[in-house]
């Protein structure tokens, strides 16, 4: 082993010790969870920290501004192999235009932080650069688009995108759009539009994953009906454990796992147990709402600055932490219901800001495979809940995008929707 390798590892090791040193643990069963944690491929799908890195021109190797908690560092702390940096798009951009504009800004961000720090981190966009990652002890980078408004309903954007390196999209944010709905948003279109399913079909062809976080349940089973390849969901948990529409109900995780998809349980504590939250939530709310309003009167016009100051207000305000034991019962529920080949981690990290206790950042994450070893689980079926899962369901998408024998479009033009 290279002393640079030995070195990082010795890191982790203590890093992972400090982390954790807070908490009741059985020392044996937690010196073996940084050990299969150190051997295992650790993926979190769904980080929300580009976003300061693109308004702020935020570096990942100094500390997170706040409210954010992500860097470099705390991700080699967490042991982490891959993370999935979001190209968040706001709403406000489909309203006002600039959505794609905004998506390039994220995309050169993320690559300006792998210029920037070529020792630790790596860019990767398949299954085997991550692999790859791991075994030269660096973060492998990619990217997932969340709003599929980001496209401007044209599939050439969407093809370019993944020629820069997207490799996944969520098909919506709380927004539906001109050919999704959101399960949050209105229902325009009973799920997916022709155009959507179009889209569907050619992010299959590409070998870009489905997401199906965010989209409405209609939509879900209409991905899930046109889909050839594998659906990740790449920040959600399970609807029967927490009843918020952003969590998916039993009968879709069924048809997700019979998909060969994972679904990537989300650590916002809304969504972990909305019974506890919900009403602290809804206090802190209206105890905060003449600060929120201000707020969002001064900054009306810059949607970027005003949902910072609203994240800064939040934070600032926390509320009483979950205990990490709701988080893991989520696993367990998609694990009894899906199976063990069909759940991963999506935390969500630095796109909320109230997290279960020992899981508030990337730092934290070998406390999951701590609580997973105290409830059982095999270090094998570790290793998939960690990332073997979501390295699974790529490697088919991949296959079937190389199987594919759709031309890139039938007659070269541009396909757009029509705008009302």
């Amino acid at each position: 082993m290279k002393l640079r390798e030995m070195f990082c590892l010795a890191v982790f090791s203590l890093s992972l010790v400090t982390t954790a040193a807070a908490q009741t643990r059985d020392e044996r069963l937690w010196q073996r969870a940084l050990q299969i944690h150190r051997r295992a491929i650790v993926i979190d799908t769904h980080n929300d920290v580009t976003t300061p890195m693109t308004n702020d021109d935020f570096d990942l190797s100094g500390p997170p501004p706040v409210p954010y908690r992500t860097n470099i560092e705390r991700m080699k702390q967490g042991g982490l192999t891959a993370e999935f940096f979001s190209l968040y798009i706001r709403p406000w951009y489909v309203e006002h235009g600039g959505s794609a504009r905004r998506t390039l800004d994220m995309i050169d961000s993320v690559y300006r932080a792998v210029e920037r720090h070529p020792r630790d981190l790596m860019f990767a966009t398949s299954v085997a650069d991550i692999r790859r990652a791991k075994r030269q002890g660096k973060i492998a980078v990619l990217m997932g688009i969340e709003g599929g408004h980001a496209i401007e309903d044209s599939l050439a954007a969407l093809r370019e995108f993944y020629r820069l390196g997207v490799r996944y999209m969520t098909l919506t944010w709380n927004n539906t759009h001109n050919w999704a709905d959101a399960g949050r948003g209105e229902k325009k279109h009973n799920g997916l539009s022709e155009f959507g399913k179009e889209v569907v079909r050619e992010m299959n062809r590409l070998g870009m994953l489905v997401d199906v976080s965010h989209v409405s349940d209609e939509t879900m089973s209409d991905v899930l009906d046109v889909s050839k390849a594998p659906v990740i969901a790449s920040h959600s948990s399970a609807r029967a454990i927490s009843d918020v529409s952003r969590n998916i109900p039993d009968d879709l995780l069924k048809r997700i796992a019979k998909n060969g998809g994972v679904v990537h349980v989300n650590f916002y504590s809304a969504f972990v147990d909305v019974k506890t939250v919900g009403p602290q939530s809804a206090e802190r709310d209206k105890r905060l709402k003449a600060q929120q309003d201000a707020i969002d009167e001064k900054y009306k016009n810059d949607p970027e600055r005003r949902a910072e100051e609203s994240d800064k207000l939040e934070q600032a305000n926390p509320l009483p932490p979950l205990p990490i034991s709701k988080l893991i019962d989520h696993i367990d529920h998609i694990v009894k219901v899906a199976g063990i080949d069909h759940v991963g981690i999506g935390a969500d990290f630095d796109g909320a800001n109230d997290m279960p206790e020992g899981a508030k950042d990337v730092s934290m994450l070998p406390n999951i495979t701590y609580e997973l070893l105290k409830r059982g689980y095999s270090e094998r079926d570790i290793r998939k809940v960690l990332g073997e899962n979501f390295l699974r369901a790529f490697a088919e998408a991949e296959r079937v995008a190389r199987s594919s024998s759709r031309s890139i479009s039938g007659d070269g033009s541009l396909r757009r929707i029509n705008r009302k």
